[in-house]
């Protein structure tokens, strides 16, 4: 009698869109697997967010809520709640932060939208936004207008079917110099109130919330290209990694040791759209971009040189424009081309 191994699990799961997706993230729940939140990149007025969720008997992605969003989300960003003991909360960034509540009934309720300028018709675009992991009540904006805003969030008690979330402005601050495009958290030290950010004018500046009278350049472009993205290393809060405009390379920074980079990530052929730190090592990082590519590296060797990456996905049909590593399923990386979110098991 011949004994048939199990069957191998898939290793990649595929979803396709009815428009090109921007924005994306995983779902932190535990009661939640495989559940991802995308954003679609239409330009015009008209957008729409999609809360979609694999069947593991069937292989498919399920879509369990579609809603609208004015204008393409920058970010979007699943409430960090590992435990399940917050309403089960989203949140978006453009031309405001709002945050979305999702009800028993699958249905999507915007549950308030946290507008900063009140005295003025004039809007200034939300670029990125950061959840706090370590204090949930906490999160920060970065806008074009130069500042950035930490926000504090209520979630009240049930009324009916929904809960009662509002926000309150803790404090807004002039980051840069020009146009504010990330900001991150830090898990330092208990992790609460570091936080760091970049912007068109090529810093890396970091803040403390209980010291905002002045804050660390931690790196300025050589060349004052601006930066358009940053995070943090999950595990080692020395650790952050940045990206320039049309760059095909990565920095990684060390917080000890400012202005100089640590390593410096350059197989991507084309220019890099985004960049995720592993939820569960301090020496993992995935990178994608414009050359189809996701690269995962390993970067214990630092500051000896990193030359190659460990791993290398590419997806033959499209441009990689996001890239998201499940924080509570570290073996599954997420990307984003055209209209298609695929995650990849690693």
């Amino acid at each position: 009698m011949s004994v048939h191994p199990p069957p191998k699990r898939k290793e990649i799961y595929k979803y396709s869109a009815p428009w090109t997706l921007y924005s994306m993230n995983w779902s932190v729940r535990p009661d939640k697997r495989f559940r991802l939140a995308v954003g679609s990149f239409v330009e015009e007025y008209n957008n729409k967010v999609q809360i979609v969720q694999l069947d593991e008997d069937t292989s498919e992605f399920v879509v369990r809520s579609t809603f609208d969003h004015p204008y393409p989300t920058t970010k979007i960003m699943w409430i960090p709640d590992s435990k399940g003991i917050y309403p089960d909360l989203l949140a978006t960034s453009g031309d405001y932060l709002r945050v979305w509540q999702q009800g028993a009934d699958g249905d999507t309720r915007m549950a308030c939208l946290l507008n900063n300028n009140k005295n003025s018709d004039f809007c200034a675009p939300l670029t990125s936004f950061d959840w706090n992991e370590v204090e949930p009540n906490l999160i920060g904006t970065s806008s074009i207008d130069t500042t950035c805003t930490i926000w504090g969030l209520e979630t009240g008690q049930m009324l009916g079917r929904v809960n009662v979330v509002s926000g309150h402005v803790k404090t807004q601050l002039i980051a840069h110099d020009k146009e504010v495009f990330d900001i991150a958290f830090s898990r330092a030290g208990g992790g609460r109130d570091m936080f760091a950010s970049v912007g068109a004018d090529g810093s890396v500046r970091m803040f403390d919330l209980r010291h905002l009278e002045h804050s660390t350049i931690i790196y300025e472009d050589p060349a004052h290209t601006p930066l358009l993205r940053l995070a943090w290393n999950k595990q080692d809060p020395n650790y952050l990694s940045t990206v320039a405009m049309d760059a095909c390379e990565v920095i990684i920074l060390d917080v000890r040791v400012p202005c100089t980079p640590v390593a410096r990530l350059n197989n991507h052929r084309a220019c890099v759209n985004g960049i995720a730190w592993a939820p569960h090592s301090s020496v993992h990082i995935c990178t994608a971009g414009d050359d189809h590519q996701a690269l995962i590296w390993d970067v214990q060797q630092m500051p000896r040189a990193i030359e190659d990456p460990i791993l290398a996905y590419t997806a033959a049909e499209g441009e990689i424009n996001q890239i998201q590593w499940g924080a509570t399923q570290p073996d599954w990386i997420a990307i984003c081309y055209n209209k298609c979110l695929e995650i990849l098991r690693v």
